[in-house]
């Protein structure tokens, strides 16, 4: 076992953990406490990532955590009543930023994302492969738009802990499902591209960005 491992399962388990205790905030009988510490942690830990970040992360570190000693009893009552929106937030947020990520790639003069990614593993792509990839950047876009759309209206229509659901079980799953579907249509589509193993496109995925525009 790698050096990696341990810390990986340590990362999936918490993350499991995160999910199973937000699912739970959002049901009736948690204590609205509980809601409002997991709705404002992963907005604490961006922010001491970004300040570890900074210039100088010890002063950046002790500045964020006195302004969270001094906000947070201040605002405390007003999170455990609103921290089902706090949650929103960051779920829409999230969905409205992929699909910033994929859209902004579709503008003029730009490389579309998934166009990178296979140039990345193929190195050369024909016409047919190109128009392929940016209709596929234009499918994960509306994905995640329509994710956003969905847990808006599912906020303001049904109860909280079936629109937590949606967010915490459902989405990652019409993600897979959108990815097998779409490698088989490529298949089908593209039959002479080469088959990429799931090393390679994971190396694409996390290569660091060479630029979006195009030469």
């Amino acid at each position: 076992m790698s050096a990696r491992r341990p810390r990986q399962i340590l990362i999936l388990l918490t993350l499991l953990a995160y999910v199973l205790l937000d699912q739970y905030s959002n049901t009736a009988s948690a204590p609205p406490a509980l809601g409002a510490l997991l709705a404002v942690s992963p907005l604490l830990v961006a922010l001491a990532l970004l300040a570890m970040r900074a210039p100088r992360p010890r002063w950046a570190l002790a500045g964020l955590a006195g302004a969270t000693a001094l906000l947070l009893p201040l605002l405390w009552v007003r999170l455990e009543q609103q921290y089902a929106r706090l949650y929103l937030l960051q779920q829409c947020g999230l969905y409205l930023t992929f699909a910033a990520v994929f859209g902004r790639t579709l503008l003029a003069g730009y490389t579309p994302l998934c166009t990178q990614w296979a140039l990345r593993v193929h190195g050369s792509l024909d016409a047919r492969a190109r128009s392929y990839t940016r209709s596929v950047t234009l499918a994960w876009m509306l994905f995640f738009l329509a994710a956003a759309a969905a847990s808006l209206v599912l906020y303001a229509t049904v109860a909280r802990s079936i629109w937590s659901l949606f967010g915490n079980f459902t989405v990652l799953p019409l993600a897979a499902l959108l990815f097998a579907v779409e490698y088989r249509l490529r298949r089908l589509r593209l039959p002479a591209m080469p088959r990429a193993t799931l090393a390679q496109m994971l190396a694409a995925y996390l290569a660091e960005p060479r630029g979006t525009r195009r030469p």
